[in-house]
């Protein structure tokens, strides 16, 4: 879809397919109802609730799993604000009984349950200290409760790749390009693993985790994905070739 600008407040023009739609960040549903078209009648126009934009930004939209699509808001914020089905970098700060509190860079403080990994029970469960790294999903994002991650696909009731984090390095980079780095056209990613082998987890709250073969080449990553973010590399293909070559030359 076109680049469309949105105030808060304003109703968004969703299309109508027969398509699973997500709403992302800076999307919620409203209580009111409003009409699909100035030529709707009163009994056409009741049965459709508002969608709204929350934030002043870019009506955005990407294709999601078994065929869904998903509509989000693109602004300029600077603190990532949790939203549910999310992938997020978070680290452990405290621990206690029923699980673990954990940092996601937001304003609140995320809860993990001890539960909330592939195959744990009450017998058998992760043991993570403080300071773990730990790529999950954000479960539950309400204005008024704090977070809730789990670190499995509730579909499969697998890990899917959620979990703990050993090794490697993580950064931290604008929302924005988090956000990109998860698109398939993006030509970032893609350019950068047929040079280095490496193993990836973009987070949507700022945090981007990588793992190479080498110290070389995980510092040539660091400094390619954090150029790109602040503008002295391009993300084109040819730019971040040329990267590759002046870093690891």
């Amino acid at each position: 879809m076109s680049s469309t600008l949105v105030l808060p407040g304003e109703a968004i023009p969703l299309p109508s397919s027969s398509k699973s739609i997500i709403l992302g960040p800076g999307i919620a549903a409203s209580s009111s109802r409003t009409r699909t078209s100035p030529s709707d009648d009163a009994s056409s126009s009741s049965s459709t609730p508002a969608i709204i934009a929350t934030r002043l930004g870019v009506l955005s939209s990407a294709k999601g799993k078994e065929k869904s699509e998903q509509f989000w808001v693109e602004g300029n914020s600077k603190r990532y604000i949790p939203a549910q089905k999310d992938m997020v970098l978070g680290t452990i700060i405290a621990r206690h009984a029923e699980g673990y509190r954990v940092d996601l860079g937001s304003a609140q403080m995320a809860s993990l349950e001890a539960l909330a990994f592939e195959g744990a029970t009450k017998r058998s469960k992760p043991n993570l200290k403080v300071g773990t790294l730990v790529y999950a999903r954000v479960s539950l994002a309400n204005r008024d409760m704090e977070p809730e991650v789990e670190c499995f696909d509730p579909n499969t009731g697998k890990a899917e790749g959620f979990g703990e984090l050993k090794g490697g390095l993580m950064i931290t980079c604008s929302l924005q390009l988090c956000r990109q780095l998860l698109t398939p056209k993006f030509p970032l990613l893609p350019t950068l693993a047929a040079s280095i082998p490496f193993e990836i987890a973009v987070g949507l709250n700022g945090r981007v985790w990588f793992k190479a073969g080498t110290v070389s080449e995980t510092v040539t990553l660091k400094r390619i994905v954090e150029g790109v973010d602040n503008g002295d590399i391009g993300a084109e293909k040819g730019d971040v070739e040329q990267a590759i070559k002046d870093f690891l030359a």
